[in-house]
């Protein structure tokens, strides 16, 4: 925000002062413009200043044409917002209704249709909002070190929640209030938001993917997550089974912070699912339905692993588990 009222400052100033210098007439008005022509990002700001002018173009017509019919009344201007905005409407020109009403406001003002006055108010238009443009387009702050902090806190949020899952393993009667789900699903939303928004502003270059795609598979594990969490809620005895399936969560609780997959956690799976097989049957129903949760448990964290694995043949060097 303190960005954007900075660069709103410094195209309002270049903008009065640039008309000024090329003897436009109300050079204050460029100034107007320019406040509108600000946008969040660069891909953003080039779209709305060109729906603007467009739709200014449209409302210039349009007004001189009515107030050159009817004349210079404010019926007139009622009747020029009664087709103009509809018109802007359909042609997907909405971003510019206030740029074409300011537009018309200056041809009612000025009570003349000279060639002389339509041509400022296309002068008007083009360094209001083409300085507006061109600032929004030097400079917009960068997402990449947002975007790290983002991944850093979801990855610490991710790895205590596996703590919690491997504690409750070994702890049946251990009771989680479950807030990291909570925060890991913001996270995902703010960095799926912000990777958004990176990409927007990569105006000439290439877009790279590779922060929504990440953002994306962390919202797809999450959800795995949730599901691993219903089946933990199912665990209420203490098994070798569960103690020895919580190491592989705690393993995972290390390695979801690194950079790349590791494929520790699946090895260690691979060999407690051999394990699970040459262990007796279950004694009572209680134990059934424990060690059935827990091998739904362990599917599901396969499906979880699979995820980053997929990930990782995608792009070698990029945040793994």
């Amino acid at each position: 925000m303190g960005i954007r009222v900075i660069k709103t400052a410094v195209a309002v100033w270049a903008s009065i002062t640039l008309a000024g210098l090329l003897g436009i007439p109300s050079p204050l008005s460029a100034g107007l413009l320019a406040i509108l022509g600000i946008d969040v990002t660069k891909k953003k700001g080039l779209r709305t200043s060109i729906q603007r002018i467009a739709a200014s173009m449209i409302s210039l017509v349009l007004s001189a044409f009515l107030f050159g019919l009817l004349g210079f009344r404010i019926e007139v201007i009622s009747l020029c917002i009664l087709i103009l905005y509809p018109v802007l409407t359909r042609l997907k020109l909405k971003e510019g209704v206030v740029t074409s009403s300011v537009v018309m406001f200056h041809v009612y003002t000025a009570h003349e249709l000279s060639a002389a006055q339509l041509l400022n108010e296309v002068s008007l238009l083009l360094v209001g909002l083409g300085t507006a443009t061109v600032i929004n387009i030097i400079y917009m702050p960068r997402a990449d070190k947002k975007l790290m902090e983002l991944k850093g806190k979801l990855e610490a949020c991710f790895s205590q929640i596996f703590v919690q899952i491997s504690r409750h393993l070994k702890e049946p009667d251990y009771i989680w209030s479950g807030s990291e789900l909570l925060e890991g699903q913001e996270l995902i939303r703010c960095g799926l938001q912000e990777a958004e928004r990176s990409k927007e502003n990569a105006l000439f270059l290439q877009d790279d993917p590779l922060w929504t795609v990440y953002f994306l598979m962390r919202k797809q594990q999450m959800e795995s997550i949730d599901r691993m969490i219903q089946l933990v809620a199912q665990v209420y005895q203490t098994l070798p089974h569960g103690e020895l399936l919580a190491s592989v969560f705690e393993g995972l609780s290390e390695d979801v912070k690194v950079d790349y997959y590791t494929g520790r956690a699946e090895k260690a799976l691979e060999s407690l699912e051999v394990g699970f097989r040459q262990m007796p049957l279950p004694d009572s129903r209680e134990e059934f339905e424990v060690r059935s949760a827990l091998l739904q448990l362990m599917m599901e964290l396969k499906a979880y692993l699979a995820v980053a694995k997929r990930r990782k043949k995608q792009k070698e060097a990029h945040p793994g588990h």
